[in-house]
């Protein structure tokens, strides 16, 4: 572990919540960011305090070194997006070949606010749960941009910020077994039942893998990864 500080992008769900507890395993200091820009799931942000409040009850090695959480509005994000996270329209495939749950542009808007923040909290690190191997073709979610993100954001402020995305190689099974490598059963019951995931917002449903309509992408895919992690070796 390293007593420097970090910014965990913290959206309120799994792979987030994931996030900040890897972060909280390796940092002397943990702060957290959510973001809102209008997403018709915006219970996402409700549960980020349940979430943190869960670290602070069951995992005493971590409470002290959770910092403040802060929560940033992005209204005209959503705003000049016509997508269906953002918007009552059907979950689909664009044209491009893209689904329609991409809002241009939101991970490099979300990462260079996180970084203006870290600048003026005094965090070089920042952590974001993105990734490539579950993922809906988000351009905004590889590896190369994260990089290249990096770059520019250390040439624009003059920083040696280190962005961090512990998921980007492995698949929702491996993110659960994760959660269970860090804080073992409590800590998967935790993202449970105090994440949420899917993009409709549903949280009247509870299954195995936690609250969700059962049916759109986010929640197929927390779903699947629940029945892999789940599933007898």
């Amino acid at each position: 572990m390293t007593n420097e500080g970090a910014l965990v992008l913290f959206s309120g769900g799994q792979d987030s919540a994931t996030c900040l507890a890897w972060a909280l395993e390796r940092f002397g200091r943990v702060e957290t960011i959510g973001f809102d820009y209008g997403q018709r799931h915006k219970v996402e942000l409700e549960c980020r305090e349940a979430f943190r409040d869960d670290i602070t009850r069951h995992f005493p090695r971590w409470a002290g070194r959770l910092g403040p959480d802060h929560t940033l509005a992005l209204d005209a994000l959503g705003a000049m997006s016509d997508t269906a996270l953002t918007s009552e329209v059907e979950i689909a495939m664009r044209e491009d070949g893209l689904p329609n749950t991409f809002v241009p542009g939101r991970n490099l808007i979300f990462l260079t606010f996180a970084a203006a923040l870290a600048y003026r909290r005094g965090l070089r690190h920042i952590v974001t749960g993105v990734c490539e191997t579950d993922f809906s073709g988000y351009p905004d979610c590889r590896d190369d941009t994260i990089k290249a993100l990096q770059v520019a954001l250390n040439l624009g402020m003059e920083k040696r910020f280190v962005l961090h995305t512990p998921l980007m190689w492995i698949d929702k099974a491996a993110t659960w077994a994760l959660a269970e490598q860090l804080g073992g059963r409590t800590l998967v019951e935790d993202v449970v039942e105090d994440t949420h995931t899917c993009y409709l917002g549903d949280r009247s449903r509870r299954y195995a893998w936690g609250y969700g309509c059962g049916t759109c992408p986010a929640c197929a895919l927390r779903e699947k990864g629940w029945m892999d992690y789940e599933a007898p070796t």
